[in-house]
């Protein structure tokens, strides 16, 4: 019941994002037992495919406002990513 809850209800992709940094830094610690890692492990890949989901849904908006009076798209590729 629990999943389903969460299917029909998923976190905006700052409340993601943010979860996953936490599971990240809390599996890079060394201080997780493998059963539990492998729970975080698992968790974390759910929360990197909503994220990738909103970041594609974010880029399919932009491409669908870029488009120009006369009906013509007009693609240009989106910079996403941090700096490193």
């Amino acid at each position: 019941m629990v999943v389903e809850a969460k299917a029909k209800n998923p976190p905006s992709f700052e409340d993601a994002l943010a979860k996953l940094e936490a599971i990240v830094e809390s599996m890079e610690s060394g201080d997780v037992p493998l059963a539990a890692l492998l729970a975080k492990f698992e968790e974390g890949t759910a929360l990197l495919k909503i994220c990738e989901a909103r970041l594609k849904d974010a880029e399919l908006k932009i491409e669908q406002l870029k488009q120009q009076k006369d009906g013509s798209a007009v693609l240009s590729p989106l910079a996403v990513g941090r700096d490193a």
